[in-house]
């Protein structure tokens, strides 16, 4: 883990570690598993292979992840969560579960009005 930034505002803070475009998703699905590098291009298939690996190297060194390559060819390398990256679950679970309530509501008014602007 690289030295801890200095914030003014603790969602700034927050926002730091897991604002990334794919590294919420990836990180709800280490929660409780391991995975290789292949297994979570499927599940963020929309990632190319640089960005998902950017997005990796950027969780590995904020200490949300640990990243464990295995001496065998073809290379091995699996991906899980540290207790650091296992504690934003509370916030992950939060996300998802307000996600899941938006998505089976209409969209607010306001937010239908800001994008046919």
């Amino acid at each position: 883990m690289t030295e801890k930034k200095h914030f003014c505002c603790p969602i700034d803070a927050t926002i730091s570690l897991i604002g990334g475009k794919y590294k919420t998703k990836i990180l709800w699905n280490l929660v409780n598993q391991t995975l290789r590098f292949n297994e979570l291009q499927k599940i963020v298939h929309h990632a190319t292979p640089k960005m998902l690996t950017q997005q990796l190297r950027e969780l590995e060194r904020d200490g949300l992840i640990t990243r464990t390559v295995y001496p065998v060819v073809p290379p091995k390398t699996e991906y899980e969560l540290t207790s650091f990256g296992l504690s934003l679950y509370p916030i992950l679970d939060a996300m998802c579960e307000w996600g899941k309530d938006y998505m089976a509501e209409d969209a607010p008014v306001e937010l239908g009005e800001a994008v046919s602007q």
